[in-house]
């Protein structure tokens, strides 16, 4: 659990883009599903006005954070950030110098673990 990082991504929807987003959405959810096995949580949530959304994801460690950041830039970043504006970017955990260059670009504030445990280790 220790090497674990995870995020709370929110998000202001675009007026005009909430459909995009939702086809956008399904597309990244089935690329990430199939293609990032160290990816173990990565769930979204809307609010019931449809204008904020929250991804909510969880990695095995800083490798997979970088992978699956990597392939969000290649594959989906313009569409993405057509359709929403970044409102609050919190990452938990200890991320490494490669993963924090990475999420530094998107404004990511960073909070490092105190205490706790979570019983959906792998």
């Amino acid at each position: 659990m220790e090497d674990q990082v995870s995020w709370v991504l929110e998000l202001a929807i675009k007026p005009g883009e909430l459909d995009a987003f939702k086809a956008l959405l399904q597309e990244m959810v089935e690329g990430t599903s199939s293609a990032e096995p160290n990816t173990l949580a990565y769930q979204w949530f809307i609010s019931d006005d449809g204008g904020t959304a929250h991804s909510v994801e969880k990695y095995a460690d800083s490798e997979a954070l970088v992978t699956h950041i990597n392939g969000f830039m290649a594959k989906w970043a313009e569409r993405f950030l057509a359709a929403v504006d970044v409102t609050r970017f919190t990452v938990y955990g200890n991320p490494n110098a490669a993963a924090k260059e990475l999420l530094d670009g998107f404004g990511a504030a960073y909070l490092g673990p105190l205490g706790g445990f979570s019983r959906n280790n792998p």
